[in-house]
């Protein structure tokens, strides 16, 4: 089976504040059907108060990230999924619970995973 990330950047969820706590129970929803169908690795929100560091292969810490990188926000899901087919699927049920599209990739093979 292949791993998928499925995600969305913060800014995609746009929504009155009166929704919050049902955009907020709907995407547990999701997420608990996802663990009961066995197809949930790992997620969860990137914590945007912390700021990101770079770590070089000496130790030595930088503040700051990669030029590219410097928007990576949002929701994230790794689901193991049979097919891109069930990814897409999954995908519509967390965009409609968090409100936003969602993007998909898929993780590539891991022999040992």
């Amino acid at each position: 089976m292949t791993k998928y990330l499925i995600s969305f950047p913060s800014g995609a969820m746009v929504f009155p504040d009166e929704d919050l706590q049902a955009v907020s129970d709907a995407s547990h929803a999701v997420v608990q059907e996802a663990k009961d169908a066995g197809v949930w690795v790992f997620g969860g929100g990137i914590d945007e108060s912390v700021p990101p560091v770079m770590v070089d292969g000496d130790g030595t810490v930088t503040e700051g990230t990669y030029p590219q990188t410097q928007q990576l926000e949002g929701g994230y899901a790794v689901l193991e999924l049979p097919s891109r087919e069930a990814a897409l699927e999954w995908a519509a049920k967390i965009a409609v619970a968090c409100r936003c599209a969602q993007e998909v990739r898929a993780f590539q093979y891991d022999p040992a995973g």
